[in-house]
């Protein structure tokens, strides 16, 4: 283990990185959820929740899919080998999924986002993906007034009651 990192630092199962911005700056249509291909200090460095998904972006490369820009900070106690912080990492889809992203990423304007990485019940680590459009400044706008008059209701039907 690294120095100074107790057993219980270590997430086994949860949120180990989210991206806030993903559904501001996007209209998101289709999600999924892949596996990724890692190494053994990158699932070291996970553990700790060393990573940082902001910036990643799905890229098609001969017929796979990969993330790029995700950043996963280099392990402490890495011992003689490590792994780059920012390459890019194939994602373990099923055939149909690769198809229909790959269709929807040939049209324009579509782009594939990562919106959060976590260990599931198997302690496996997987990345939900979104197939999305980006957003205008007038969708944002809209998306924030919309989001204040929920919170608006919320306020006065809980002071009506």
């Amino acid at each position: 283990m690294a120095k100074n990192v107790k057993r219980k630092d270590f997430i086994s199962t949860g949120l180990v990185a989210q991206n806030r911005r993903a559904n501001f700056d996007y209209q998101i249509n289709e999600k999924f959820v892949a596996g990724l291909e890692l190494t053994g200090t990158e699932v070291k460095s996970l553990r700790l929740g060393h990573a940082n998904i902001n910036d990643a972006y799905g890229i098609e490369r001969n017929g796979e899919i990969f993330m790029s820009n995700m950043y996963i900070a280099e392990y402490e106690s890495k011992g003689y080998s490590s792994h780059a912080e920012k390459r890019d990492r194939k994602l373990l889809l099923t055939k149909k999924e690769i198809i229909t992203i790959i269709n929807e990423l040939s049209r324009k304007g579509s782009t594939l986002v990562a919106i959060r990485l976590f260990f599931d019940e198997k302690g496996r680590a997987k990345l939900e993906i979104g197939l999305g459009v980006g957003k205008k400044l007038y969708d944002k706008r809209e998306t924030a007034k919309d989001r204040d008059w929920a919170r608006d209701k919320r306020n006065i039907m809980k002071n009506f009651k």
